[in-house]
This record gives structure tokens, sequence and C-alpha cells, in this order.
């Protein structure tokens, strides 16, 4: 595993281009573009003002730059550096703005969210979408980039709209059976549309591309509900992590549950292992003591090293009880993602920050335990094999697979505290982020 040198960053954004063959990172206005491979500096683009949202067209020919403290988005093309776009809402104001999966769309979506405005790149024609809600995730676009869903509030009731990518022109209008929508999401195959109600109200429903209700979850009524979705790769399932600390998996087929994983904070099973992270300081030979110490041999004392250790069950986790009388408590499951072979779930349970579960899905099963030292703040499978990636705010890399897992440290002076990450298409690299600055590591095949 090798490390580039450390970049500066700001906002948290740093984006390897769909088909990844650049990096591009912002450093408070201006736009940074690297080869993805070599780093080496391909553009640097200017913008307004702090760019507070950085995102690539689908086929890595546009950077979009969104500005929303001053309504703004420019647009600049790799292929073109001389020409740029510029999209003022005005008044209106700016709250969000992404891409459509053709690439020469952009949806805008103005203060109150009052309505999305899709501006097109070639025609320059202008087009709206009216009473669009204010939530998490209120816009979903199918996989293939056909249609888009629209989540909206009209006369005190929930809506959804479909609409054909191609011209805008609505599909499907139809009202859902939530009283407060919180968020929708395509299943990768774009034939089921999964839309889940507020943490008040259990309620997940399940609508086909022309309306039609398929099917209606409820696990329980009174406490606190859903906190994340998540689809499998292969539409077969759909993971749904509750207040309750609990995932519950639907099938496909008859939209049941067929399971539900616990989140205990001690783990009894024989069949689990445990991989716990630990801390040492290296030992250094009084021969080598010399005084004044040499700048290499004063790091290499005060550095402490991490390694995973296998823990012998029952193993208690370190559980935080959350508080009671505040809003969004820090309990419940608020982590999912799926491996890119459906083979695996990884989870995190709000209240037992410093562990990641991963579960087998093909055997329904809990196989795996990592516990950290420092809460999880972020893990990401990689898209080419089952491998995970978490980052816990401190100066090291996890990584597991099936074979096993390790704790990599980024070299380099300096406190590099990686609070994000994102996988290389190709799964051959990462892009590892802190506050301030990022770096790219380099990953061979066969680790781990």
């Amino acid at each position: 595993m090798n490390f580039s040198e450390l970049f500066k960053l700001s906002g948290l954004l740093g984006r390897f281009s769909p088909d990844g063959r650049y990096l591009a990172s912002c450093v408070q206005h201006r736009v940074v573009v690297r080869d993805g491979s070599s780093l080496q500096l391909r553009h640097i683009y200017t913008c307004l003002d702090h760019i507070q949202h950085l995102e690539w067209s689908s086929d890595s020919l546009f950077i979009l730059c969104a500005m929303y403290k001053r309504g703004i988005v420019q647009v600049w093309s790799l292929e073109q550096p001389e020409w740029h776009c510029r999209i003022d809402e005005g008044s209106a104001g700016l709250v969000a703005s992404c891409w459509s999966p053709d690439g020469r769309h952009i949806l805008n979506t103005t203060e109150f969210h009052l309505r999305i405005t899709v501006w097109s790149l070639c025609t320059k024609s202008v087009s709206y979408i009216k009473y669009p809600k204010a939530c998490q995730q209120g816009v979903a676009f199918t996989r293939d980039g056909r249609y888009v869903a629209v989540a909206e509030r009209r006369d005190c009731k929930d809506f959804i709209s479909i609409f054909v990518c191609s011209n805008w022109q609505l599909l499907r209008h139809f009202d859902t059976e939530t009283q407060d929508l919180f968020g929708i999401e395509w299943a990768p195959n774009g034939c089921v549309l999964a839309v889940w109600d507020s943490c008040l109200e259990y309620k997940l429903v399940l609508y086909s591309l022309d309306g039609r209700l398929l099917s209606s979850f409820r696990a329980y009524e009174w406490p606190l509900g859903i906190k994340s979705v998540a689809w499998s790769p292969s539409s077969q399932f759909l993971a749904i992590g509750s207040f309750d600390e609990k995932v519950r998996i639907l099938n496909h087929v008859t939209w049941k549950k067929i399971t539900e994983f616990e989140h205990p904070a001690t783990i009894a099973s024989k069949k689990t292992i445990v991989y716990k992270e630990v801390e040492k300081s290296p030992s250094v030979e009084t021969e080598r003591l010399s005084f004044p110490p040499t700048r290499a041999l004063a790091s290499s004392l005060f550095s402490t090293q991490s390694k995973y250790e296998i823990s012998q069950v029952p193993v208690s986790l370190r559980y935080i009880k959350p508080v009671a009388d505040r809003a969004n408590p820090k309990v419940g499951v608020g982590m999912l993602a799926f491996s890119a072979d459906n083979c695996f779930l990884a989870t995190r349970n709000d209240n037992i920050p410093n562990a990641v579960w991963i579960w087998d899905i093909r055997r329904l099963k809990l196989l795996v335990v990592l516990e950290q030292l420092g809460p999880i703040q972020c893990f990401q499978w990689d898209p080419q094999q089952p491998r995970l990636a978490l980052c816990t705010g401190s100066s090291r890399v996890f990584l597991w697979s099936p074979a096993g897992c390790m704790a990599v440290q980024v070299p380099g002076e300096g406190d590099f505290q990686i609070v994000s990450l994102s996988w290389h298409s190709s799964g051959d690299s990462m892009v590892l982020l802190s506050k301030d600055n990022f770096c790219v590591c380099y990953l061979e095949r066969e680790e781990v």
C-alpha cells in the first residue's frame, strides 16, 4: 500500500471522476483537477466565491460548483477549458444543486423549496418542477437515467411525481400513504420506488414505476421509526435500519421481512469473529538512544502503532446511553451499505459508535464485528470486490475483507485526521479526506 503526499482541501470536497481519469478537489474558491493515477496537475478553475458543493457529470466531462450563499452555480468543461457556464438563481436563492444522469441538465432547488429549476446546457431551455418537498432525500434518479422521482407536498399531503429525463415531461403523479415523507430511493433495477416516513411514524411503502402500490411495511407503531434505508445492488433485498437498534431485511418477491439483525452491546456467539483495534507504542532499543535524539527517532518514540487483535467472546462493546430529551438522539442504525457482490452488509449502530457490524447475507447471520478505538466516521465498500474501508477520525485507514483485516498508518508529519473516504471506480485506490488536506491511497489487488 502506497500513499501520495498531502494536498490542501476545503469543505471535504475531493472526488474522483466517474471514469476514474481525474481527481477534482476544492481549495476555497478554486477547483484543482489532477490526473487520477499520476496526480499531475491538469486544470485550475477559479469560481466567484467559496465552493460548497462539487459534482462531476456522469461522463466526466463537466464539473459543477455550487455556491449556495450567493445562489450561483458555475460549470467547467474539461474538453474546452475556456468554456464555462454560470447560473444565477437571483432572489430565489439556492439550497441544492445536482446533475441529471445525462450530464447535460442541472437541477437547482430554490430557497424554501419553492421549485426545482431544470437548466439545459445544450438548448439553454428552462423547466420547472413545483412544490418539491423539503426532506432529506426528495429527488431520486433511476440507475439507467431514464426517470426521476420527486417528492412533493401539496395541501398538507405527500405526492410523488415521476418525470421522463429526456424531455422532463410528467409520466406519473400520485399521492403516497405517508404522514410526513422523509426519503425516496429507486431500486437499482429501476422497477420499484421505496418511500419512507419520518422517524415519528414507522412506515415504508413500495411503488411500481406506474404508481401502483406494491406493498407497505410497518415493524411497530409508537416508538421512533426508520433511520436509514439501503437497496442491495441486485435489487433483491431492502435493508431498513431503525431506531430500535435493528436492521430488517425485506425480499423482492413478497416484500415481507425475511429476517432482522440485532445490535446488542455484548457479543456472545462463538461463531462471530471480533477484531479489536489496539494501540501500542513501538519499542526502541536503548543502544539507539542519543541525546538530543534524532528527528526520526523522536517521532517514533512518541508515535503509536495500531493493529487488530481477535477478542475472545463474550465481548462487551462501548455503549453510549442516548439523551432522551433531545432531538435526533444518537441511537439506532444510522449507516447501512451492501457490498458490490450482494454477499455482505455493513452497519453501524449509533449508540455503539465504535463498532462496525458485517453480516453474511447468504447465511443471514453476523459474521464479523470490528471494534475501533474511535467512533466510525465513514465506511465504504470497494466497488469491485468485497473489501470494506473505514476511518475513525485518526491518521489510520482500516480495511476488512473475508481474508482478514488490517490497520494502516498514513505516513507523514502533522495531524492528518481522516473523516471521509471514497473509492476509485477500479478499486485500486481511494481518496482519504481530512478537514484541511487529502491524500490518495494506492492498493494492491491482493491486499487484506
